[in-house]
């Protein structure tokens, strides 16, 4: 070869290599992308996030409870061995969830969450509810005790979403939006101030707020409702003496650090122990009574001592993740309830763990909102995984996901659980389900009363006699009539047994036959 070209050979190498690795990130680049535009990826993103936040939590139950079990003369896997029921149990309930027809849940919405403010009641008689540390918030049923205001966040979600969709298809004012919703609210936020619970009355602010700001409310009157609650939060925080005790360690972390600025400032001294890469699985030191509640509030601080901040970046970053496969779901879904409920629960949920994540760093003031999935509670663990699992049900309701499933691309998990297939959501015919019995009824008594057949309705063709468009009708005290047919309207969408769905006629069936 000659000299010529070798130095060609030799300068068109460098050019090439760089366009060679280019190449070769392309595909490894867009898998994620590619997998991601699968029918199913939502559900597989949702069921995959539930399951790791889960066995993370149990490991690190497990490593942070072990201690203090032991030296309170229980087995070192007495809390493991009961939050492993617990899983199980929401495991179930998971499944339950995902079985569940949308139709069903719409149905059932308004009586369970009613159900869940009468427990709210209940569990405030003294003989009924369970009191710890100066707080009736239980029912203790022998081998597991059961927190009412835990179920009352996920009734107020699903129930909020199933009324603001109503509302919305037939495009209420904001009073509407406000009226049925804020005042059942506020009762079940000022039932859980009773107990005293605070920090999840933040938590049911945190969905009630969501579930306004997604449903439409206008920037203006939202901020209003925000300042307020702010407000109503910041006199409840200073209200009580241990809430005011918290506020005052917040702003004034030195003043008592063997006192009420113990816990906070042995957590900030665990995160600080563990360093990059942590002291390793089963080695902290906090966890050696340093650190009060180690296994439940403050199990961040665990796990940032143990598995190091890469561990708590994984923790983010499964919420991270989350929060987009939430909003994912959210806005590919076509049926409003979907939308809101999903957008809800993934604020609810995600605001929920930041709240946790910011008092254990020192960031916010210390509140006791556990960490969804990870921390050691009650039955915080199975109604977050129910939560999970409608979440999960919604995933599945997507347009190309319900396509693909009646196509028959079911894929292993939705054959393993024999999952049924999921209704495709039409808004025609949902509105027209949901109107067609508003004239039987009255047509049906007067042919009853007067004894002679119903009228018969006009054909849909909308067409009068030679095809002309009919002359509409002049109603009598046009005004007094509109307001009392909207009024009706308001009540009739919103009412739980109405059809929200697409129901199968006869006719239907034999056309396609």
């Amino acid at each position: 070869m000659s000299a010529a070209p070798r130095r060609a050979a030799r300068s068109a190498a460098p050019a090439s290599r760089p366009a060679a690795k280019t190449a070769a990130r392309r595909p490894a680049a867009g898998w994620f992308a590619v997998w991601l535009s699968r029918p199913l990826a939502s559900f597989h993103l949702v069921v995959a996030i539930a399951v790791l936040l889960t066995v993370l939590g149990l490991v690190m139950v497990l490593s942070a409870s072990s201690v203090e079990s032991y030296a309170g003369g229980k087995s070192a896997y007495s809390l493991f061995i009961q939050q492993a029921v617990l899983a199980a149990f929401g495991a179930v309930l998971f499944y339950i969830a995902l079985r569940i027809p949308m139709r069903l849940m719409r149905q059932l919405s308004f009586p369970v969450f009613v159900l869940s403010v009468i427990l709210l009641v209940l569990v405030l008689i003294p003989g009924i509810g369970t009191e710890v540390q100066g707080s009736r918030r239980w029912f203790d049923l022998g081998f597991v005790s059961v927190q009412p205001s835990e179920i009352a966040k996920v009734t107020l979600v699903v129930w909020g979403s199933h009324l603001l969709a109503s509302r919305m298809t037939e495009k209420a004012g904001y009073k509407d939006i406000l009226m049925p919703l804020v005042p059942a609210g506020l009762i079940v936020c000022f039932l859980v101030v009773l107990e005293p619970n605070l920090s999840t009355t933040i938590a049911l602010g945190i969905v009630l707020a969501s579930l306004l700001w997604f449903g439409g409310l206008p920037l203006r009157m939202f901020v209003t409702i925000a300042v307020s609650g702010g407000v109503a939060a910041a006199i409840l925080a200073l209200s009580a003496g241990y809430r005011s005790d918290r506020m005052r360690a917040f702003f004034n972390p030195g003043d008592d650090p063997q006192g009420i600025g113990y816990q906070a400032r042995q957590a900030l001294y665990s995160l600080a122990d563990g360093g990059i890469w942590g002291r390793g699985l089963g080695q902290s030191r906090a966890k050696w009574s340093y650190l009060p509640n180690a296994h439940n509030d403050f199990i961040f601080a665990i796990i940032g001592e143990e598995l190091g901040f890469l561990g708590c970046a994984l923790v983010l970053g499964l919420f991270a993740l989350f929060v987009y496969t939430g909003l994912r779901i959210s806005t590919r879904s076509i049926d409003p309830f979907l939308r809101l409920l999903t957008a809800s629960a993934t604020t609810w949920i995600t605001g929920q763990a930041l709240i946790n994540v910011g008092y254990v760093v020192g960031l916010l003031p210390v509140t006791g909102l556990q960490l969804p999935l990870v921390s050691a509670g009650g039955s915080s663990l199975a109604i977050t995984l129910f939560m999970f699992g409608i979440i999960a049900n919604a995933a599945r309701h997507e347009p190309e996901a319900v396509a693909a499933l009646h196509a028959g691309q079911d894929g292993r998990v939705s054959r393993l659980l024999r999952l049924p297939k999921p209704e495709m959501y039409s808004p025609a015919r949902a509105q027209a389900a949901r109107s067609r019995p508003k004239a039987k009824p009255k047509a049906a008594k007067e042919a009853k009363i007067k004894g002679a057949p119903p009228r018969r309705a006009l054909p849909p063709s909308g067409r009068g006699r030679g095809g002309s468009d009919p002359v509409p009708r002049r109603s009598i005290d046009s005004d007094s009539a509109r307001r009392t047919s909207r009024s009706t309207e308001s009540w009739r969408s919103t009412r739980a047994w109405e059809p929200s769905y697409p129901m199968r006629h006869a006719r239907d069936e034999r056309g396609k036959r």
